[in-house]
């Protein structure tokens, strides 16, 4: 799935500004921070379909009654005519293809793209377990927090849900890089009271976000 938004929705600036505040939120634990962000976490192909297909209706039913023929005869193919260009409104436009997807498949599409990325960079390849994911899906306008094993066992995962949704909002009222810097603070310093810096520690992930 290619990126597109994902080299312009931060500057160069942020970016230097958020991989500094990674670096400043690891000085105090051994954990490990990492931040992702991808256009969207899924195609949503049938979301897609479904969309298309009522578009497609509603614009054949209006069109029928404009030309005074609302027979099957007329409305069935123009309903077919108008699919593709109803498609490609919704490729143009892919926010608008969320409304047929549905709520908790936009949840499990960001939660299964955050897990497979987690694998997929080797963030579960630090020594102690100690990675956390910061996983931000543009599209969706949806936050993600994962943490490794070593983690979780002193960790909750509704702490994470907490300052997901907290970027989330961030990202929603257009402060993404203020808000994203708060939470990579605020996971810094639940880090470093839960697993702190041990005399042999080493930088083992990259500090630059992840796309």
């Amino acid at each position: 799935m290619k990126n597109r938004q994902t080299h312009t929705f931060f500057s160069g600036a942020e970016l230097e500004r958020i991989k500094q505040a990674v670096e400043e939120a690891e000085e105090s634990t051994s954990g490990e921070i990492a931040t992702m962000v991808v256009d969207q976490s899924d195609s949503y192909r049938e979301a897609e379909t479904l969309g298309a297909v009522l578009f497609a209706s509603l614009l054949a039913l209006v069109a029928a009654t404009a030309l005074h023929h609302v027979t099957i005869w007329t409305y069935i193919p123009l309903v077919f005519l108008l699919y593709f260009p109803s498609l490609l409104i919704l490729r143009r436009f892919p926010r608008l293809k969320l409304s047929f997807a549905g709520r908790r498949r936009l949840e499990e599409a960001v939660r299964e793209r955050a897990i497979r990325a987690f694998y997929e960079k080797g963030l579960f390849r630090t020594r102690d377990e100690t990675g956390i994911l910061i996983f931000i899906s543009l599209l969706e306008h949806k936050v993600w927090i994962l943490g490794d094993r070593g983690i979780d066992r002193k960790i909750s995962l509704e702490t994470w849900q907490v300052l997901a949704r907290e970027l989330s909002a961030g990202i929603r009222e257009g402060h993404a890089r203020e808000a994203l810097l708060s939470v990579i603070d605020k996971c810094g310093k639940l880090l470093a009271e839960h697993f702190p810096k041990k005399h042999d520690d080493t930088n083992e992930l990259a500090n630059e976000m992840m796309v």
